[in-house]
């Protein structure tokens, strides 16, 4: 089972994730929306496509565009479709 976790807060946890280029990708349904805001942030990756963000937030602590995923992934990718993954301090553990 793998957790993402920040601020000792589990953001997620799945026994489902996908790994992609070293980084879980979580199943949307397995994270904990009250800890995630939108981001206006966005990237591209010539292969996945056009990554969103999430802002997470615990209490007065912002942890910006922390967590990313592709919301219409290119072909190839689309084993990340509705999929989290973290970064920027966030743990994930296994």
């Amino acid at each position: 089972m793998a957790k993402a976790i920040w601020e000792g807060s589990v953001l997620a946890e799945s026994d489902r994730t996908v790994e992609v280029e070293g980084n879980q990708y979580f199943p949307r349904e397995s994270i904990v929306s009250e800890f995630f805001r939108d981001s206006a942030s966005h990237t591209a990756c010539p292969w996945k496509g056009k990554a969103s963000y999430f802002d997470i937030v615990i209490g007065d602590k912002t942890n910006k565009d922390a967590a990313w995923y592709y919301p219409a992934p290119l072909k190839g990718a689309e084993n990340i479709r509705d999929h989290v993954a973290f970064w920027r301090g966030v743990t994930v553990v296994k």
